[in-house]
């Protein structure tokens, strides 16, 4: 028997435990062990629970998600069950459905077409990935990949010299999906961004009702402690001492970190002793995104003016534009822009407004400009500006019309949030060697020291950087303390 186990089942009958982080990891790993009687308290440096799955409030009180958006995958995905569960809307537009334009702001030709190209590379991508991980250069991206087979797909530099340029630009694309530029996607490790099977469908009703289920068991028992950071852990003795910054200890026999990779990796001292070389490395290795989003709402929907939704069929919900040649004095860099449409989810859930997402650079410049800008009108103005190229390029724009002038502008900024880890979640860049390892690593834990870890970051491999992933990891860390300790594991209710 594991030393480790034989000293835990020595232990007394109600063990205590310690979790870093009421999000959805910490809070459904505090679940499993309340239902096995462990004596649980969560620590959450912020005011509130849910960590980076928040909402917030338009002005005409609809809500919106300031966190993820999507559910990855609907084959035995627990977050799709909590959906139906709690009668969350989801919505998915389908294939299909999406208007684009190109560089110069004019309607693509032949858009769904080589859209499709760009999925297909995508696809095959993955499974070349998973295929030939173990010889793949780590220095090759997923544009490396891009290139390659846009040539073969379109093998006339002459004749397909536009085709091939449209299928490079949409690469882009991939940015918004990890956060991070798809030059700097890795080619050996994409498969890790392979999700769940199934459908990716929009929470269209926001996650709001979800957290509050996953949250409901330890905020009944009253073991959640809001506003306390933790700022060291001391597992030198057989009781881990966990210490906040207003100078209260909590005595535990085991810590459960749910932190972001992203603050995993700029206080690697909060522990002691301190995190052994391997376990460091894993996390300086993996990386970690920056996704941001910005809501822009109209009084009306005029993009969506004379649209007949056909029986069966899903409105267009998408929207891209490629790097932009004609918004150069607000997008010197021609970073590609793409929003969603919410008008088009179902009634109880559509609202007026366009949600686009950016990533990597652009995120880091917007944040830069809220940060010297002094009011919320202010970053508002700027928001409007900025946008404005792209959304009045939509049908049925007119320019000074009140119907086409935004009345609410939010935007996120995790990449200046210090709890979120100044950024969204993992992703895996080129130049990466031994990822999947690393995963592992960190999964696993420290569980000699009492030191264990959830998140998105430690989840199985197909639901990495995902609110599904963060639900497992919590699941699975508590199963694993529980067998620790030789008490039966009950099947969860889900």
């Amino acid at each position: 028997m594991d030393p480790y186990k034989t000293q835990r089942s020595r232990a007394s009958s109600r063990p205590r435990i310690c979790i870093v982080g009421a999000g959805v990891s910490g809070l459904r790993c505090a679940d499993i062990l309340l239902q096995h009687g462990f004596d649980v308290t969560i620590l959450e440096a912020r005011d509130r629970i849910g960590g980076r799955v928040c909402q917030a409030k338009l002005p005409s009180g609809q809500r919106i998600d300031i966190g993820p958006n999507w559910i990855h995958g609907t084959d035995d995905n627990p977050i799709m069950d909590l959906a139906k569960e709690t009668n969350t809307v989801t919505y998915a537009w389908g294939e299909g459905f999406k208007e684009i334009f190109d560089e110069s702001g004019k309607a693509l030709e032949e858009s769904n077409k080589l859209h499709g190209e760009m999925w297909d590379i995508v696809l095959e991508a993955f499974e070349y990935s998973a295929k030939n991980t173990s010889t793949i250069d780590p220095q090759l991206s997923l544009y490396d990949f891009f290139e390659e087979k846009v040539k073969e797909r379109f093998p006339d530099a002459t004749k397909h010299e536009h085709q091939r340029k449209i299928v490079m630009q949409f690469s882009r694309m991939w940015g918004a999906m990890v956060g991070s530029p798809v030059h700097q996607q890795s080619l050996k490790y994409f498969w890790l961004e392979e999700c769940i099977e199934g459908e990716t469908l929009f929470c269209a009703s926001t996650y709001q009702k979800i957290m509050e289920h996953i949250a409901k068991p330890a905020l009944d028992m009253g073991q959640v402690k809001l506003s306390t950071r933790v700022n060291h852990i001391d597992a030198r003795d057989s009781t881990i001492a966990v210490h906040t910054e207003d100078g209260k200890q909590f005595h535990c026999d085991e810590v459960v970190m749910t932190a972001p990779l992203g603050w995993l990796k700029l206080h690697k001292d909060t522990f002691v002793p301190p995190l052994p070389p391997h376990f460091t490395q894993a996390v300086d290795a993996i990386g970690y995104g920056c996704l941001e989003k910005v809501y822009i709402t109209f009084p009306k929907a005029f993009w969506s003016e004379g649209y007949t939704i056909r029986e069966n069929q899903p409105s267009p919900g998408f929207t891209h534009w490629l790097p932009p040649s004609y918004s150069l004095d607000t997008n010197p860099n021609r970073w590609n822009q793409e929003s969603v449409d919410l008008a088009s989810l179902p009634d109880s859930c559509s609202h007026p407004t366009l949600l686009f997402y950016i990533f990597g650079d652009q995120s880091k410049a917007f944040s830069k400009v809220f940060a010297a800008l002094p009011s919320q009108d202010a970053q508002e103005a700027y928001l409007t500006k900025f946008f404005k190229p792209y959304y009045s390029l939509l049908p049925h724009y007119v320019d000074m019309s009140p119907d086409c002038t935004p009345v609410s502008c939010i935007a996120t900024n995790w990449v200046a949030d210090e709890l979120a880890g100044y950024g969204s979640y993992c992703n895996f860049q080129k130049g990466l060697q031994n990822g999947d390892k690393y995963i592992e690593i960190m999964r696993e834990g420290l569980p000699d020291r009492g030191l264990w870890f959830a998140g998105e970051h430690t989840s199985p491999f197909v639901a990495l950087g995902t609110i599904s992933g963060a639900y497992m990891s919590g699941e699975a860390v508590a199963k694993r303390i529980v067998g620790a300790y030789d008490k039966a594991i009950v099947k969860s209710s889900l």
